[in-house]
């Protein structure tokens, strides 16, 4: 694990491991993204009823798990598996990311999630259904939510991920991952789709052209996942471990 660094390296920008990185956190997010947007255009497909039921809530938030699962162990080794803009922002303010990673992260997330839902469009024929707030629960209770579930996904991040003194937990950080998002969907999903992730969000709203509440999408999951890692990395951290060797620009950057 990386010492906290908030210092600009100027050969990070051109790096090939950044260039590496930049491409698993694309094809990572791509993958997450077409498989849980796609459930939810199967569901629509297999059932004329669109409204939320708790076997479709289970059927969404168990792709979703199964999906990021995938997608976080695969590009775990390579990039740190954030495959959403606000564990990269959490990892930022944490001091465990440069700023020039954490832009092509972010370009790469959105990007990911543009192309997954274009491709889900040509296949399936249907407009990415996206998120929006349900009637009766309010943009500000949804603007709560989403920053609530989205810190307890990066504060997961952070305690199987990121902390140094994680041990052995490092091994199932993927599948813990996957699990508090599959949780947090069967929590928030009846309220505002619960996405945690701006990039998950953003694709479907462009692709689909529904953009209903989606301001609270970007705020919410960036103000829970910075809150995440400035209270994990300077409260439950605490003291930096010791660090007496060179740790390459790269692949366990996290």
């Amino acid at each position: 694990m990386p010492p906290r660094r908030y210092a600009v390296r100027a050969d990070e920008a051109t790096h090939p491991d950044s260039m590496r990185a930049t491409l698993a956190e694309f094809l990572s997010t791509f993958i997450f993204v077409f498989a849980g947007e796609g459930s939810v255009l199967a569901l629509d497909k297999m059932y004329k009823d669109t409204t939320t039921t708790p076997a479709r809530l289970v059927m969404v938030a168990l792709a979703h798990a199964l999906s990021l699962f995938a997608a976080v162990a695969s590009s775990f080794n390579v990039s740190g598996g954030h495959v959403n803009p606000a564990v990269t922002f959490g990892a930022l303010l944490g001091g465990r990311i440069s700023l020039v990673r954490a832009v092509y992260y972010w370009v790469a997330q959105i990007l990911g999630s543009i192309v997954a839902c274009l491709l889900l469009l040509v296949t399936s024929g249907m407009r990415p259904a996206g998120f929006s707030v349900a009637s009766n629960v309010g943009e500000l209770r949804g603007l709560v939510l989403e920053i609530v579930l989205t810190y307890g996904l990066v504060h997961t991040v952070y305690g199987t991920a990121i902390d140094p003194k994680r041990g052995g937990l490092g091994a199932i950080a993927p599948l813990a991952i996957g699990l508090i998002v599959g949780a947090n969907i069967l929590v928030g999903g009846p309220f505002d789709g619960a996405a945690m992730n701006p990039a998950r969000a953003f694709g479907p709203a462009l692709v689909g052209w529904r953009w209903s509440n989606h301001w609270i999408y970007w705020v919410g999951p960036l103000i829970g996942g910075g809150l995440a890692g400035l209270i994990y990395e300077y409260m439950v951290i605490s003291e930096e471990p010791p660090h007496h060797t060179h740790q390459p620009l790269a692949p366990e950057d996290y």
